[in-house]
């Protein structure tokens, strides 16, 4: 009996694993996924991100992050974690999602592939300039760490292989 519960905890303990793998074009064509069909699917950071934007004198409100002081100056900093669970908010190009990790109006990062990298979706900005890229996080411009350079999607391809999809295709109906 100790053995058959030991076995049933293992198994459920297994199938509850996740297994993330990147996000990449050549799998969001073989499965033809539409934009609503992005939305539905969960996404996840491989990398850390680090968002930074310096406030100027004078500035109070932090919203979003925490204060630091780096080299005497004020900093707004945003931190999202390798494996934060994301949503596709739009697609506005073929080729690019915009991911929320956090609720919010232009809480978004840009993602696009890129063939370098396996065709993997990955963290997109305006300019990089030695690793550091700038983006647009809720209105405001922050640059990014260098080790947030190599960030890209991630996806459980176990939940997706086991989605079915139930389709009907109408046949069409024509007058008597």
């Amino acid at each position: 009996m100790k053995k058959l519960i030991l076995f049933i905890a293992i198994a459920s303990a297994l199938a509850s694993c996740k297994n993330l793998v990147p996000f990449t074009d050549s799998l969001k064509k073989d499965h033809g996924w539409t934009v609503d069909q992005l939305k539905g699917i969960q996404f996840y950071l491989s990398h850390d991100v680090i968002l930074r934007r310096e406030l100027t004198k004078g500035t109070s409100e932090i919203v979003h992050g925490k204060i630091k002081m780096v080299d005497g100056h004020k900093v707004d900093e945003i931190l999202i974690k390798a494996g934060t669970p994301g949503v596709v908010t739009d697609m506005p190009k073929e080729n690019k999602l915009l991911v929320s990790f956090e609720v919010g109006d232009d809480h978004y990062l840009s993602f696009g592939v890129n063939p370098n990298q396996g065709e993997r979706y990955v963290l997109l900005a305006s300019d990089w300039n030695n690793g550091m890229g700038k983006v647009h996080y809720s209105g405001d411009e922050y640059y990014t760490d260098p080790e947030s350079h190599g960030a890209f999607l991630l996806v459980d391809i176990h939940k997706i292989d086991n989605t079915s999809l139930k389709q009907h295709v109408a046949k069409g109906r024509k007058l008597n």
